[in-house]
């Protein structure tokens, strides 16, 4: 099995994205294990994690090395770099984007409503979750998100990102919330986003309603 340099641990990149289906709570568990250990086969053995300033003094002397990572880490806010050498994510916001209604911004920890939803849907409505995050330390790499809602788990790359002040977005894929009077109700929804070093930022399991109508509040 290959064995990762510092180097190599600021260029990688996102591995592939697929689309899994998934039923029962066993079926879906069975699902994610296959995943996982398909990821696993194809997994690189990462070296030990390296503070980002120190990976820049690593091989100083060599000039072309020295510009090579330069312009690869021209994006870094170095005021975001700590001495630590692990990434620290920070989720700031989850936001419903439908072309039917004004944003829907929830702050997290997501806080449900008296019925216990963390939002409400309109059935056979179009939607995206936006989620919007920070940065700092040093580089994540790989950061793979899974979502599953209902009956469909998706599975995906949302990329390498670099330390910085301003946060980053991401929009999930687009989904269809199903319709008609046997699809209206409480359904639960669980988002993970986990690094190629096998961390896990975010682990978040809630509850949405699916309406006939848009609430009024909304």
């Amino acid at each position: 099995m290959k064995v990762a340099s510092a180097d190599e641990r600021l260029i990688r990149k996102l591995s592939q994205a697929s689309v899994c289906s998934t039923g029962a709570n066993n079926e879906e568990d069975e699902e994610e294990g296959n995943g996982d250990d398909e990821d696993e086969k194809s997994a690189v053995l990462l070296g030990p994690q390296v503070p980002l300033k120190e990976q820049l003094e690593l091989d100083k002397d060599d000039e072309s090395l020295r510009r090579w990572k330069e312009q690869l880490l021209g994006s870094v806010d170095f005021s975001a770099v700590g001495d630590t050498a692990e990434p620290e994510v920070l989720i700031l916001s989850l936001t419903i984007v439908t072309p039917d209604r004004p944003e829907i911004v929830l702050p997290f920890p997501l806080v449900p409503n008296a019925k216990g939803y963390a939002f409400t849907l309109k059935d056979g409505s179009r939607y995206r979750l936006r989620l919007s995050f920070a940065v700092s330390n040093n580089i994540v790499s790989g950061l793979k998100y899974t979502n599953t809602v209902w009956k469909t788990g998706v599975r995906g790359d949302a990329g390498t990102f670099s330390p910085r002040q301003e946060p980053y977005t991401y929009e999930l894929e687009e989904e269809t919330t199903p319709s008609g009077i046997f699809a209206r109700g409480s359904y639960s929804a669980r988002t993970k986003f986990v690094d190629d070093d096998g961390k896990c930022h975010l682990d978040v399991s809630y509850y949405f309603e699916i309406r006939k109508d848009w609430p009024a509040s909304s």
